[in-house]
């Protein structure tokens, strides 16, 4: 089996991840609440994270049963660090920071119990660090590899829908910001077009979040698109992001068109390489699955600059 050292050094990350995750919670008042009951939360942030907790317990369960052990990491890594760590953990900051006690009591048990529940999950693929933070985290006398395994009942799609929906929204603005080359300290107005009444009540409700996480003044209804704008497609909404104001679209296009030149050369160079029938049979094979995989690399970030180029274009 091939090993790649950089994937021992990406589990590394995700162990730092989340230990961090646990500290994080823990200078923010979390703990274990053993009256916490997830069909009792109020919170939409709280019920999504729950709805996906349960969504993942039942995958990584299935997964495990039938020994397909490698979903199950890959399920539970994917959640761990995408859905807890990079947005649970971040939308939960202006409820630790805000003066609503009661909404503060259930952020802090309900992450508690998101973060214990994911100990158990995580437990049979790195028992040590688990078994650790299980015992740091509550004075028990009982061991992780003792707590019973994770139920997955809980479910609430409206809640999951609307908190996806933002992370969708603010991932798509993000995506546009970095293609674009737009320095992280600009800020824009966001205007959404053919937004309906449940849209339009996201964007209220989320308005806050929205602007600290994706950069963005005020957000403004409208009835076409302006020009100058990159526009992402957010359910039947589109949010619409000039970037005039932002960077030079001509200095932006030609790093672009540079970009798009060097990459096209460096498929066209490894492709040459792969389609020789006496390099792919006597090269190590190793060095062959190399080239395929940064050929793929390569059609990706190709398509990505592709896609930037074409809101310059818009944009101009």
């Amino acid at each position: 089996m091939k090993l790649d050292p950089a994937r021992i050094a990406g589990y590394r990350n995700f162990g730092t991840k989340l230990w961090n995750a646990t500290r994080f919670a823990e200078m923010n008042g979390v703990k274990r609440d053993p009256a916490f009951a997830p069909e009792k939360a109020a919170l939409t942030v709280s019920r999504w994270i729950l709805t996906e907790l349960s969504r993942t317990s039942r995958e990584v369960t299935e997964a495990i049963e039938t020994q397909r052990f490698n979903e199950a990491a890959g399920t539970l890594y994917r959640f761990v660090w995408n859905q807890v760590c990079d947005w649970y953990l971040e939308l939960l900051k202006p409820i630790f920071m805000g003066e609503d006690e009661q909404a503060k009591a259930e952020a802090q048990a309900c992450a508690a119990y998101v973060l214990e529940e994911a100990y158990k999950l995580l437990h049979p693929f790195m028992p040590f660090m688990t078994e650790e933070l299980w015992a740091h985290t509550d004075s028990r006398s009982e061991l992780l590899c003792h707590a019973d395994w994770p139920a997955s009942g809980f479910a609430d799609q409206d809640a999951a829908e609307e908190i996806n929906w933002l992370i969708d929204l603010v991932s798509g603005l993000r995506s546009a910001r970095s293609e674009m080359n737009v320095p992280p300290s600009a800020v824009a107005p966001l205007i959404v077009v053919g937004a309906n009444e449940v849209t339009a009540f996201r964007m209220r409700r989320h308005e806050a979040a929205i602007k600290r996480l994706a950069r963005v003044e005020s957000i403004e209804p409208a009835d076409a698109a302006p020009k100058g704008a990159a526009q992402i497609i957010v359910g039947e909404a589109t949010a619409c992001l000039p970037l005039g104001s932002l960077i030079d679209l001509g200095v932006e296009k030609a790093r672009i068109e540079k970009a798009v030149g060097k990459t096209e050369q460096e498929m066209e160079r490894i492709g040459k390489k792969l389609g020789n029938e006496k390099f792919v049979a006597n090269a190590d094979p190793e060095v062959v699955a190399a080239e395929r995989e940064r050929f793929a690399e390569l059609e990706v970030q190709l398509a990505s600059l592709k896609t930037a180029m074409q809101r310059v274009l818009e944009a101009g």
